[in-house]
């Protein structure tokens, strides 16, 4: 899941089952089975990243006030040739300016 906020794509991403129900349940969506994939963050970063058709970042535990974490498109936190603050137009050729 992700959603699209001021050309970014944000991925939604949960550090737990609870995490995700709580998210579900606040969409008014917990009345159906959530299937889920678990994955390290570096690897969400390195793999799930990169196959994005524009700048994304992470979005981590939504839903929780306290808990919640954005990890932006930018040096540091996403593979270099997508981070945004580099510079860089990688995803020129896809219709996304950077």
């Amino acid at each position: 899941m992700s959603a699209l906020s001021g050309g970014v794509r944000w991925l939604y991403a949960f550090t737990d089952e609870d995490s995700l129900a709580r998210f579900v349940r606040a969409r008014g969506e917990g009345d159906r089975e959530w299937p889920y994939l678990v994955m390290l963050g570096g690897r969400l970063v390195d793999a799930v990243v990169p196959q994005s058709d524009r700048p994304m970042g992470v979005a981590v535990n939504v839903a929780d006030g306290d808990g919640a974490m954005l990890f932006p498109p930018v040096s540091g936190i996403v593979p270099d040739p997508f981070a945004v603050d580099l510079g860089q137009d990688t995803h020129s050729d896809r219709g996304v300016r950077v």
